[in-house]
């Protein structure tokens, strides 16, 4: 029996600045299906920070004042696809990260950042991982440049990106020392971290031990502090700036951050990188499925909710 797809779709536009209070699912045509495109039924997404941003002037402004589908992770399968996709068919289980995600259906291009599902990975697993996963595998892998034996610690082990980073560096053979708070600190180690330090109850920066990479996706301490215990030739990798922005100060205090860390790291002799988000690739996608399939990474996902939960989701 052929199953007719329907031709519309409920959806969160948003069409302007506005709140999540103000945030409504709506009734949309279904995405048009380009040459290239692959037009995915979504069975999971995830909310990260970017989601918040096109909600902003400023992610209003930076879309050309046009409205737009919010949501980038997702997890589905395959409704139908361009004339000339040849690496995907209708029926494939897919994951990624794309515009439009927190929707129930969503178009992306073949040669973006979609992958294959691997079957053993549940959908809800597989909806989490491209901006968090992506994220994290560029900061250890591309910018952090970890090598097996090294010694990597992390600030920030417990959110999104610091809980993938841990199982990450641990794959590449890093030992990890992980920096979160009391209530965290079983499940990051559970992830694999060999040391969990509570900041609440120790000041990494003074513990006198040296790291050869250190991930920071928390900001709390200056590039000052942190370089107490970055090894000789040592790297730093300064991930987001959403992390900073509760503290107060908003997006300015942030950019004030990383330009403090850029200017107090001339001449220290260490590679200092600042990673505000990941940029989304295929190849990264493939990777990370292998990651989830043979059990080197497994998505934390705390709190489940609908479609219709979807401004909750983001409050949280």
């Amino acid at each position: 029996m052929v199953t007719a797809v329907p031709t519309s779709m409920k959806a969160y536009l948003c069409a302007g600045p506005t709140s999540l209070e103000a945030l409504r699912v709506t009734e949309l045509p279904l995405p048009a299906v380009p040459d290239d495109g692959v037009l995915i039924r979504v069975h999971a997404s995830s909310t990260n920070p970017v989601d918040l941003f096109p909600l902003s002037l400023a992610g209003y402004l930076m879309a050309g004042r046009k409205p737009v589908i919010l949501g980038t992770d997702f997890s589905g399968v395959v409704e139908s696809v361009g004339s000339a996709v040849r690496a995907f068919r209708p029926g494939d289980e897919v994951f990624g990260g794309g515009k439009g995600a927190f929707a129930e259906y969503m178009c992306v291009s073949e040669s973006r950042a979609i992958a294959l599902k691997p079957s053993s990975v549940p959908f809800a697993d597989a909806g989490v991982v491209a901006v968090a996963g992506g994220t994290a595998l560029q900061a250890v892998r591309d910018h952090g440049r970890l090598e097996r034996g090294q010694n990597v610690l992390i600030n920030g082990a417990s959110g999104g990106v610091g809980t993938f980073a841990v199982q990450i560096a641990r794959a590449f053979g890093g030992h990890v020392t992980a920096v979160c708070s009391t209530r965290n600190v079983e499940t990051v180690r559970a992830l694999g971290a060999e040391t969990v330090i509570d900041y609440t109850q120790s000041d990494f920066t003074r513990s006198g031990l040296r790291y050869d990479l250190i991930i920071d996706i928390a900001g709390s301490h200056s590039f000052l502090a942190c370089k107490r215990v970055l090894a000789p030739g040592g790297r730093f990798v300064g991930v987001g700036a959403a992390a900073l922005q509760h503290r107060g100060g908003g997006g300015f205090r942030a950019i004030g951050h990383f330009l403090g860390t850029r200017i107090t790291s001339i001449g220290s002799g260490h590679r200092l990188v600042s990673l505000f988000i990941a940029s989304l690739k295929h190849e990264d996608m493939a990777f990370l499925g292998e990651l989830m399939a043979d059990g080197r990474i497994k998505p934390v996902i705390d709190t489940r909710y609908s479609l219709a939960e979807v401004p909750d989701a983001l409050r949280q």
